[in-house]
């Protein structure tokens, strides 16, 4: 693998980003999960810290199990495209829906992380509220949330490299868990770098166009008219939403294009070192 390679793998993989049938897919879904967002979002206006921390974990992760059931679809059909092959839309959802559904589990885990780290931190919230020793306990037991905290932050990053790295082996070899783990170990013990260079490219555009409308996002709450109405504020939320998704879109269909690309370039890679 070298500069051409990648070079080549990008140009690609965004040459088949803009299709109108793939935009309005993606944008619809992504849609869906920002409604979720929303409704979440809602139940958390006049919730606790506790409460509220996990209303904005557990649709991010929920939405992650969307997006990789997505993401197969997507690369089947990028597979389809680069090939040359006639396809249609509803012979590979139908085709996939077996491996969708499987494919949905895989967030399981990950939620079930967080909610056991969520409780943990609410004990520890139930122990800084005693009476009398409560706050010396939290100076004491600081580190406690911090871990908690720090843990929650990895188990967000590895959402994004169970996408990159996960998806395309079960698009295209199928949702055999050994398959999957012997593909995953064969492309890391071949080359780690690459590996790890790759998911920095996929995500460049991700993560500086979700930079850019994050920002754009909290700079429009600072000027909302009526944010003392939580009603209003969720509707304004919900409008928001809206075209956030759909500048999100093309993002994220590169994300799972590129991921296809590397999972070829990497096998190709780890075959040619055996």
């Amino acid at each position: 693998m070298n500069l051409n390679d990648i070079q080549l793998s990008f140009n690609r993989a965004l040459k088949h980003t803009f299709s109108k049938e793939k935009l309005y897919l993606v944008f619809f879904i992504l849609a869906a999960c920002g409604l979720l967002a929303v409704f979440f979002r809602g139940l958390a206006v006049s919730a606790g810290e506790w409460v509220s921390l996990s209303l904005f974990f557990v649709p991010v992760f929920l939405c992650a199990g969307i997006l990789l059931s997505t993401g197969i679809i997507l690369i089947r059909i990028y597979h389809d495209e680069v090939k040359g092959r006639p396809f249609s839309y509803k012979k590979i959802v139908a085709r996939s829906w077996e491996l969708i559904i499987g494919a949905s589990y895989f967030s399981v885990p990950v939620i079930l992380v967080y909610l056991i780290l969520w409780m943990f931190l609410g004990i520890f919230m139930l122990l800084k509220g005693l009476p009398g020793l409560g706050e010396f306990m939290g100076v004491i037991l600081a580190f406690a949330p911090f871990i908690i905290n720090f843990l929650t932050l990895v188990l967000f990053v590895l959402n994004f490299a169970v996408l990159f790295y996960v998806t395309p082996v079960v698009a295209l070899k199928g949702l055999s868990r050994h398959m999957v783990t012997q593909v995953l170990m064969t492309r890391w013990r071949s080359d780690v770098f690459s590996n790890l260079l790759l998911l920095l490219i996929a995500m460049l555009p991700l993560a500086l166009l979700l930079i850019l409308l994050v920002a754009s996002a909290i700079i429009t709450g600072q000027i909302c008219v009526n944010c003392t109405d939580p009603v209003l504020t969720v509707i304004e939320w919900f409008f928001v939403m809206i075209p956030f998704t759909a500048l999100l879109t093309p993002a994220v269909i590169f994300f799972f294009n590129f991921a296809a690309e590397a999972h070829v370039l990497n096998m190709r890679e780890a075959r040619s070192t055996t």
